[in-house]
């Protein structure tokens, strides 16, 4: 038999078998093509099988940096505000939600545990595909050095399985 080995949002509530958190988006990002600053949106459109309507990574009209290596797992990223602000405490630097270049901010999420995983944002469906990397491409767009600060705490890509539209303050949940 093998053990699952349960997240700490898993341990701290007593469970062992089930996701018992919840979470929101705090703010959403989109751009057209790479090297363009991000832009806040109140709302977003997402495609199932294709991703943002707007963005740079939607399957098919690929202008983002990573362009000429389509992944079908980077159709909507996300990343936690709590790192925002442990950047800020640990690093002494400000990075603000639209310099970390992911598309939905979370507040609650404990997404480095979630790959793998499918998870509701709003009415919408995703599945975790891998961590996002940091790069040093968004160093040179933010002309900030954020590279280190984002080591294993990037975010992460997920493939939209039921698209639909996401709004600030929707809530993100287990499936």
């Amino acid at each position: 038999m093998t053990e699952t080995l349960a997240s700490p949002i898993d341990v701290e509530a007593g469970a062992s078998h089930r996701s018992t958190w919840t979470g929101t988006v705090a703010h959403l990002h989109v751009t057209a093509r790479a090297f363009l600053p991000m832009r806040s949106q109140e709302s977003v459109e997402l495609v199932a099988g294709c991703g943002i309507v707007g963005d740079r990574y939607m399957l098919g009209i690929e202008q983002g940096f990573y362009s000429e290596k389509p992944e079908e797992g980077r159709q909507v990223t996300l990343f936690e505000s709590e790192v925002l602000e442990a950047i800020g405490r640990d690093y002494k630097m400000e990075l603000l939600p639209e310099e970390h270049r992911r598309n939905i901010t979370t507040t609650g999420v404990p997404l480095n545990w979630l790959v793998g995983k499918r998870f509701r944002i709003g009415s919408c469906l995703v599945e975790a595909t891998r961590l996002s990397i940091p790069c040093r491409h968004i160093e040179e767009i933010l002309q900030k050095q954020v590279f280190d600060a984002m080591v294993h705490r990037s975010g992460l890509n997920c493939r939209i399985l039921v698209g639909g539209t996401v709004r600030l303050g929707d809530e993100i949940r287990p499936e």
